[in-house]
C-alpha cells in the first residue's frame, strides 16, 4: 500500500478562541497640582443601524490577537491540513477513510440537529453527503490535475482564441453554499495551442474545492499562464452565489450576479485588444 498523504480526517478546534470580542480598555491620566475640568470617557458612537438595517459581518476580518492561540495546521489523525481551495492527491484508500469519518461526523450533526435517520428520507443521508463532498463537491482537493494535450502552433496563430459558456460548479469557502455559474477562457497563443475540452476540465478541477469567485479566476489563470505560455490570457466568471441567495441579504436569484476578470500578458498592457476581448465575450 503506497504511503498515505494529505488530509484524512477532521478536526474538532478545541481552542476556545473568541470571534472579535470588543474589550475596553483603560486610560491613565497624568495629574499635577492644577486643577482641571474632568474629561467624560465616552462609549463608541452608534451609527444608527437597528435590527431592520442589520450589518452582515460575515466576511469582516477581525485582526488576531497575539494572546490568542494559533489555529492548528495538523489534523486530529497527523496529516496536514491545506487550504479549501488547494490540491493534495490522496490514495483511493485515503479517500474511502475520509468518507467513513465523514460519514460518522455529519452522523452527530444530525443528532445536534434533531434529525431523526428513522426518517426514510433521511436515513442514508451522511452517507450520501460523505460521498458527495469528498467524490464530486471537493474532488478537485484531493484529484491530480487533469492530463493537458497541447499541440504546436503551426500557423502561428496570433489572434484570439476564446471558450465560452464552460461551466462553473463550486461552493464558497465562507458558507459551503452553492456558486454556480459560467466560465469564458481566452487566449492568444505562443508556440502552442490547447484541446478545447481541457479548458473546461482544467476550470473544473478548480472549481471543485472551497472556493472564493476572485482567487478561482486567478488560479485558472495563472495555471494557463504556467501550462500553455500564452501571449495573453483572459478569464472571467460569471457565477450566482447561493451564500446571498439562500440566506444572508436573501438576493433575488436573476439578479445576484457576480463578475470577476483575470488577465495576463499583452490583455493586462493592450487597451485595444482588451476592449476586442471583452466585446467578443459580450462583457
Amino acid at each position: 500500500m503506497s504511503k498515505m498523504n494529505g488530509l484524512n480526517g477532521f478536526h474538532r478546534n478545541t481552542n476556545g478562541s473568541s470571534n472579535g470580542t470588543a474589550q475596553k480598555g483603560t486610560c491613565e491620566h497624568d495629574h499635577d497640582d492644577h486643577n482641571h475640568d474632568e474629561i467624560a470617557l465616552l462609549e463608541p458612537p452608534v451609527f444608527g443601524f437597528s435590527d431592520d438595517n442589520e450589518i452582515d459581518t460575515d466576511h469582516v476580518s477581525i485582526p488576531r490577537s497575539e494572546s490568542l492561540p494559533a489555529l492548528p495546521s495538523m489534523s486530529s489523525l497527523g496529516y496536514k491540513l491545506f487550504d479549501a481551495n488547494g490540491n493534495t492527491v490522496l490514495t483511493a484508500y485515503e479517500r474511502e477513510e475520509m468518507k467513513r469519518l465523514a460519514e460518522q461526523k455529519v452522523q452527530e450533526l444530525f443528532d445536534i440537529l434533531r434529525i431523526d435517520r428513522n426518517d426514510p428520507n433521511s436515513r442514508d443521508t451522511p452517507n450520501r453527503l460523505a460521498k458527495m463532498w469528498i467524490d464530486e463537491i471537493f474532488k478537485g482537493r484531493y484529484e491530480a490535475a487533469p492530463k493537458v494535450t497541447v499541440f504546436p502552433n503551426r500557423k502561428q496563430v496570433d489572434e484570439l482564441v476564446i471558450s465560452k459558456g464552460i461551466g462553473v460548479m463550486s461552493v464558497c469557502s465562507h458558507h459551503w453554499q452553492t456558486i454556480s455559474g459560467t466560465c469564458t477562457i481566452g487566449y492568444i497563443p505562443g508556440e502552442s495551442v490547447i484541446g478545447l475540452s481541457k479548458l473546461t476540465r482544467i476550470a473544473d478541477w478548480f472549481s471543485r474545492r472551497g472556493q472564493i469567485q476572485e482567487e478561482l479566476g486567478e488560479q485558472i489563470a495563472e495555471y494557463l499562464n504556467t501550462v500553455l505560455k500564452p501571449k495573453a490570457i483572459g478569464v472571467v466568471i460569471k457565477s450566482r452565489h447561493y451564500c446571498m441567495i439562500a440566506r444572508g441579504v436573501n438576493s433575488e436569484e436573476e439578479k445576484a450576479l457576480m463578475i470577476t476578470t483575470a488577465v495576463r500578458g499583452r490583455l493586462e498592457r493592450d487597451e485595444t485588444l482588451r476592449r476586442e476581448f471583452f466585446s467578443l465575450i459580450g462583457s
